[in-house]
């Protein structure tokens, strides 16, 4: 039977899927736009570094990514391994470290790292 903790788990990686899904389409479609305007690299991050809907678009990116990918280790290694509580603490550790490694380098584009 699953746990309370093992459903919540589930709509979470879901719920994050489906945000990844949206968010790299549209992360495509403008990347295609943007280039075939002609627009470098330096262009594009100039233009979004000063934007708040941009700011809030790849933090919340950052966010269902490392969620969606701890749990998704997480996952993975109980079912090849009976660890249980450690791999429960390594889901967590990934997790606090792929959100600082996202939110560094979205608040980084943005000026707002200290």
């Amino acid at each position: 039977m699953e746990s309370r903790q093992d459903i919540w788990l589930w709509l979470v990686q879901r719920g994050t899927a489906f945000i990844l899904a949206l968010f790299v389409l549209i992360h495509f479609i403008t990347i295609v736009l943007t280039v075939g305007k002609g627009l470098s690299a330096d262009a594009i991050v100039a233009r979004v570094s000063g934007n708040l809907l941009f700011l809030t678009y790849y933090g919340l990116f950052a966010v269902s990514a490392a969620l969606h990918g701890a749990i998704g280790a997480r996952n993975f290694l109980r079912e090849i391994s009976q660890a249980g509580r450690a791999i429960d603490l390594f889901s967590l550790l990934l997790c606090l470290t792929l959100l600082w490694l996202g939110l560094r380098a979205v608040f980084g584009l943005y000026g707002l790292a200290a």
